[in-house]
């Protein structure tokens, strides 16, 4: 049974008055400073028993929601067998993020970073009539990623706690109506918490599938960037952002000769738009990748990208484009001149016998200037078609505010986020690959449709604080608040305070209002800090002066705003103040 009264000197707790140096955002300097976790080493953290409170209090949520979605709650382990990884390549393909290790007797083994395979193992066995389907099954455990550098506490650590689903369906329509249940799952877990979040169209990364949606509360901290409409409800992870001119840019100039000319030391954009007095974005650059992700083979597959001085690449576009697992890499300043002959800065696509890819900017553009390939040298009345040839067009650039609207003729606005859910339609990738097959009605063997949704638990936790925070401390919502209210008890020695704030929180008890009592032996001023660092929803000031006049003190954590009155009457205020959290 959940404890609905604790005291201070009952737990263990301590907090700091400034944050450790590696704290860099609010969140988590909030959150050491506040107790509610402490570091064991990078990335790790032991989670202090009040900041497990609302690390609990968010799971309940996320239970009650998914089992409106007929989900199963299942526990898989840790640790999972090389094997599994390899029916699905992804042993090699989630690359060093992926934990390695191996026991005494050589087996090799990995923390799970995300548990597709396990979850397909576990019903394969099973589900081999189309009588046995639907299925949602989740769990809420821990999962490792070993990031290069763990930063900003919970929201970029290698160890965390995630809730994740996975459905089984027997067709397509199927997997479709369940990813829209569990989206709308999503929906009420995150409208619950009091917070504001949006639903952006995002990018599947190494789980894969063909539709995907991230759940991200918006953060001035946040990691991901946002473009939203000013006109419909689209919203969209920049990465994957259609990006649309809101004028396009066309030239209607006849085709002029193509000559070189000299550029000495034009070696960026900037540059060459200073010594041409040409803008940017009438200018063209050229970027080199390489397309060879097989470690084995060290030959290069370069190709070039296209895209108008002033636009930024987006390689999660470029790889979706070329259907590679991960983004591709860049080529050194030496792979260049290997490929083109010349040094960055001087290099175009005229000549050369790679792949070419072309951002849609460029397409409206005549007679513009490139690199030489030689260096210190561009051409100018360089034109496609004619003087060099495209291998593909596609959207390859990075979207911005001010972009049109795909979904209307409004624009995009800017906003940033951290990502907090992530809803994939799978179709039968793991399926296929893992033997995962049924028995239909007509008695045929099919493989089944999948999808997977994932919630991180803890990164929640810390968003919401993210989100909600003052220069003061935490400020939390009734939903997930470690306790609703928090009483500076005054004078700890005095029996009658004692006896009144007991029944205060048992009464409290009786209408589900969870109570924190600082009983400790402190100066008023050290309490109250406290209290707004831990950030209650409702401050309760219980001293022998006001005591006696009849006048208690009740504070709304989040207003600030502080009302007195008579011992029978708090109860009605902090009721007031919860119905608004």
């Amino acid at each position: 049974m959940k404890q609905s009264i604790l005291r201070w000197s009952q737990t263990h707790l301590f907090t700091l008055k400034e944050a450790p140096s590696d704290a860099e955002i609010p969140s988590h300097k909030l959150m050491m400073r506040s107790g509610f976790m402490k570091k064991l080493g990078p990335g790790l953290y032991t989670y202090g028993a009040i900041g497990l409170r609302a690390i609990r209090k968010f799971e309940e949520i996320v239970r009650e929601e998914l089992h409106k979605a007929n989900g199963i709650e299942v526990l898989m382990p840790v640790v999972q067998p090389r094997e599994l990884w390899e029916e699905t390549d992804r042993w090699t393909q989630m690359g060093a993020g992926l934990l390695k290790f191996k026991n005494r007797n050589e087996q090799e083994f990995c923390l799970s970073a995300t548990a597709e395979e396990a979850v397909v193992d576990y019903v394969r066995h099973e589900l081999k009539s189309w009588r046995d389907f639907p299925k949602n099954i989740y769990q809420i455990q821990t999962k490792y990623r070993d990031e290069i550098r763990p930063r900003f506490g919970l929201m970029r650590g290698r160890e965390f706690v995630m809730k994740d689903a996975y459905s089984f369906d027997m067709d397509q329509a199927g997997a479709l109506k369940t990813y829209e249940d569990m989206y709308q799952a999503y929906d009420r877990i995150f409208s619950r918490l009091n917070l504001e979040f949006r639903a952006v169209q995002a990018d599947a990364g190494n789980i894969g599938g063909s539709q995907t949606h991230e759940f991200q509360l918006l953060a001035e901290a946040g990691e991901d960037a946002l473009l939203v409409s000013d006109k419909t409800r689209f919203a969209a992870n920049v990465e994957v952002c259609p990006a649309i001119d809101a004028v396009p840019q066309v030239s209607n100039d006849a085709e002029k000769a193509m000559e070189k000319f000299e550029t000495p030391n034009q070696k960026t954009i900037a540059d060459l738009e200073a010594f041409t007095k040409i803008p940017a974005r009438e200018l063209v650059k050229t970027l080199y990748f390489d397309s060879n992700e097989d470690a084995k083979v060290k030959t290069l597959k370069p190709f070039a990208v296209l895209l108008r001085g002033s636009d930024e690449v987006n390689p999660i576009k470029i790889k979706n484009l070329l259907g590679m697992n991960n983004e591709p890499v860049m080529l050194t300043d030496e792979q260049v001149r290997e490929v083109t002959g010349a040094n960055p800065g001087s290099c175009g696509p005229v000549g050369l016998k790679i792949p070419i890819y072309a951002d849609n900017g460029i397409m409206g553009l005549k007679n513009y200037i490139v690199g030489a390939n030689e260096d210190h040298f561009h051409l100018r009345n360089v034109n496609h078609g004619r003087d060099f040839q495209i291998t593909k067009t596609a959207d390859l650039r990075m979207a911005r505010a001010g972009d049109k609207c795909p979904e209307s003729d409004g624009r995009l606005k800017a906003y940033r986020g951290i990502e907090v859910g992530h809803v994939f339609y799978l179709g039968q990738k793991y399926s296929k690959k893992m033997n995962g097959t049924f028995l239909d009605k007509n008695g045929k063997s099919q493989h089944y449709e999948m999808g997977c949704y994932g919630i991180g638990i803890t990164r929640v936790v810390q968003a919401a604080i993210e989100q909600s925070h003052d220069a003061d401390g935490i400020i939390w919502s009734k939903a997930i608040a470690p306790f609703h209210v928090h009483i500076c008890l005054l004078d700890i020695k005095d029996e009658k305070l004692n006896g009144y704030v007991n029944e205060m929180a048992l009464r409290f008890a009786e209408k589900g209002i969870e109570t924190f009592i600082d009983d400790r032996d402190e100066r008023p001023g050290v309490k109250f800090k406290d209290a707004d660092l831990l950030g209650m929803p409702v401050r309760i000031v219980v001293g022998k002066k006001g005591f006696d006049a009849a006048q208690i003190e009740v504070v709304n954590r989040k207003t600030k705003e502080v009302e007195k009155m008579a011992p029978d009457q708090v109860m009605a205020q902090v009721e007031k103040v919860l119905a608004t959290r």
